[in-house]
């Protein structure tokens, strides 16, 4: 028998917030490798990866979980490796992260173990669309000596980030421009009041912007593009995966670059946590009733 119903491993401050809603519903908790334990310092806290996913029912972990080869955390543990960290979860266990990998999915669902990824459900991901887009909004009036108000603003891409974000400057008085492939995208950001570019178009028109913020999740701005971004604009890396900037060449351009990685967990943790343990509870009620009715 487990001596914990939930260890949450790694993670951002989102994690770390998730821990009191755990307690108000009755669940014993255990962390490891998560990023502040002083909050909580009646929360057992696990020696080890072993320890903590040995000792739970259920195991939560970051947004995303995994970066490079290792589980996502703010610190340094060595045996956070995903390779020991799969060989560790057993079967009936369940999973619950951000940005599941494929392999990952498969691999849980060959070894019985439930996996929850928490991007996968939508009012999750437009929640933390908000708060990435409103912690954009803070990274760009930080790093640009300049109004927003009046900007010329390049969005590239209409995902639901994007679609937040747009709202959001439009409302501050940007003039918000959106760069997307799509053509159904393209007739939303139009009926937003933006102004839509295509890709083909971007070069020749990508000049103009002050304010330039990625969503896309593929390397866009490279070659020629690059060479015609004016030297005091701000560029937003604001994708969660693989980024879409040719890093070396924007250097050699002396373009600035803005990396924004995880802002709902640096901006808006507790709310955001809290979201995420709201969508753990509910799930694992759901799991409990289930099971009752299948005894019936």
């Amino acid at each position: 028998m487990k001596c914990f119903d939930i260890a949450i491993i790694g993670g951002d401050k989102r994690l770390v917030y998730m821990v009191p809603r755990f307690l108000e519903q009755g669940y014993k908790v255990l962390c490891y490798a998560t990023e502040s334990n002083s909050g909580y310092k009646e929360i057992p806290y696990a020696g080890s990866l072993r320890e903590a996913v040995e000792q739970a029912d259920v195991v939560a972990a970051g947004i995303p979980l995994i970066k490079g080869d290792r589980i996502f955390s703010a610190g340094d543990f060595p045996d956070l490796e995903l390779k020991n960290f799969l060989e560790l979860l057993q079967e009936g266990q369940s999973l619950f992260a951000g940005v599941i990998p494929q392999n990952v999915q498969a691999h849980c669902e060959k070894q019985g173990i439930r996996w929850y990824d928490f991007m996968s459900c939508e009012p999750l991901a437009v929640f933390n669309a908000i708060a990435t887009a409103e912690g954009a909004v803070l990274e760009a009036v930080r790093n640009q000596p300049t109004n927003l108000h009046g900007s010329k603003t390049l969005i590239l891409g209409y995902g639901r980030c994007a679609k937040v974000l747009g709202a959001k400057l439009k409302a501050l008085d940007a003039q918000v421009t959106i760069c997307c492939r799509n053509q159904e995208a393209q007739g939303w950001a139009e009926a937003s009041g933006h102004k839509v570019i295509s890709f083909d178009q971007l070069e020749q028109e990508i000049s103009d912007f002050e304010y330039i913020y990625n969503t896309v999740p593929a390397v866009i701005l490279q070659g020629n593009v690059l060479k015609k971004i004016r030297k005091d604009a701000i560029i937003l890396e604001l994708a969660s995966q693989g980024g879409g900037i040719d890093q070396e060449a924007a250097q050699l351009e002396e373009l600035r670059v803005v990396h924004c990685p995880g802002l709902p967990g640096k901006y808006a943790a507790k709310v955001s946590g809290e979201r995420l343990a709201e969508f753990v509870i509910e799930t694992l009620e759901r799991l409990s009733k289930n099971r009752i009715l299948e005894r019936v």
